[in-house]
């Protein structure tokens, strides 16, 4: 599939700077556009037993883009990004050797994070072609891994449709996956030939809904092809004139797909009620990744790190599969002081279990997020201060004690 990335790329490039334009459309394309961006700094501290040393990193991430106005229903954006650790190497990136240190995977990364084409003038349709970020409902099984310094973005064409009021329906084929770890790691590209197709109803407050199928054909990483159908529901209502009943429901079913060669049929379910008011969240989940005992659920185009734990102990699913049973509570400050109201507090306890098999441990998470807005600074948007704690506490092996801290500043124009 690298011929159909290339194609894509070259065809961008080649469209966007057309001859055929006029002068004064070029003008108006450029100056109806948007330039924005992105600083983000942050230090990981890891201390995980079975290791000879703790791993400590500082990078940086820098994003600019470009977005083009609009030009007979056309329009493109281009954006890159750049990932520099600072200080001393020390920590496994995942590609620099490193396997003394636990893993912080955040290599050195120069990325053209997007580069895209798309064109509107079709009625209520609207087709993206070229690398793009593709996330869809929590991100579970599809999404942009925002969390570490570089994205996972994907070369794709992708089709979308809003011609039936509340519906939407989106169509894309993946011809590559960009993934977190760079082009120095085996699977840091990742040729596919992926069909994503997803519909979305809103029919009320209470009751949304998605239905989704995936079919992943991953030519270098077999193991990772697979099929999922499954469908979600969310949906919030008032209790009272305080407090708000919200909740999520999802169920899947995945199996072996094209270049796979095990043979498995597995589910996945995923409940989550929540309560919030006066500033007070109070939630609790259970999610399952099924299991047959050799061969358990994977996501592997998701943003894995909001789920099972910010130790990030799960982003591939135990052989056993895996029981998540969690609760949570967070608390947004208010009528303090300006320095301290808007920060968001937030709690989380997880017990993890194998679904035929296994105690694998449980973990708490705890995490402080303050945004600042910069109204009266030129060109910039918002300054965004981040503490975040995952204690992992293991039980059965392979797995170990883990402790992660990070703290983390970013600001956007």
């Amino acid at each position: 599939m690298k011929i159909f990335k290339n194609t894509v790329l070259i065809a961008l490039c080649v469209g966007s700077f057309s001859p055929a334009l006029a002068e004064e459309d070029l003008y108006n394309i450029i100056n109806d556009g948007q330039v924005y961006g992105e600083a983000r700094y942050r230090f990981e501290h890891i201390n995980q037993d079975g290791f000879a040393k703790d791993a400590s990193a500082n990078t940086v991430r820098g994003t600019l883009g470009f977005k083009t106005g609009e030009y007979k229903g056309f329009q493109g954006l281009a954006e890159g990004s750049i990932v520099r650790h600072v200080g001393a190497d020390a920590f496994d990136d995942t590609t620099n050797g490193k396997s003394q240190y636990p893993v912080i995977a955040d290599p050195d990364n120069e990325e053209l994070n997007q580069l895209w084409l798309s064109y509107g003038n079709i009625p209520d349709t609207s087709i993206k072609l070229g690398r793009q970020t593709i996330e869809l409902d929590n991100q579970r099984f599809v999404g942009s891994h925002d969390w570490r310094q570089n994205d996972q973005t994907f070369d794709a064409i992708a089709v979308s449709n809003h011609s039936i009021d509340d519906l939407n329906l989106t169509y894309a084929f993946v011809g590559n996956v960009n993934r977190i770890n760079g082009d120095d790691h085996p699977l840091g590209d990742l040729d596919t030939e992926t069909h994503v197709f997803h519909g979305y109803y809103n029919y009320e407050n209470w009751f949304d809904i998605s239905g989704y199928s995936y079919l992943i054909d991953a030519e270098k990483a077999s193991d990772l092809s697979s099929q999922t159908y499954g469908i979600r529901a969310t949906g919030e209502q008032p209790i009272n004139k305080v407090w708000m009943l919200s909740y999520e429901a999802e169920f899947a079913h995945q199996r072996d797909y094209a270049n796979n060669s095990n043979n498995y049929n597995v589910e996945y379910y995923h409940l989550s009620p929540k309560i919030t008011g006066k500033g007070i969240t109070f939630g609790a989940g259970y999610e399952l990744l099924g299991s047959d005992s050799n061969n358990a659920f994977q996501t592997p185009l998701g943003s894995s790190h909001a789920f099972n734990g910010w130790a990030d102990q799960f982003v591939t699913t135990p052989d056993q599969g895996l029981e998540d049973i969690y609760l949570t509570v967070g608390y947004e400050i208010s009528d303090l002081h300006d320095w301290v109201d808007g920060t968001e507090i937030t709690g989380t306890y997880h017990h993890f279990d194998g679904d035929k098999s296994g105690d694998f441990g449980s973990e708490f998470n705890l995490g402080l997020t303050k945004t600042i807005p910069l109204e009266n600074v030129d060109r910039l948007d918002d300054l965004v201060l981040t503490a975040k704690y995952a204690d992992y506490r293991a039980d059965d092996a392979p797995y170990s004690d883990k402790q992660v801290f990070w703290t983390q500043v970013g600001v956007t124009f």
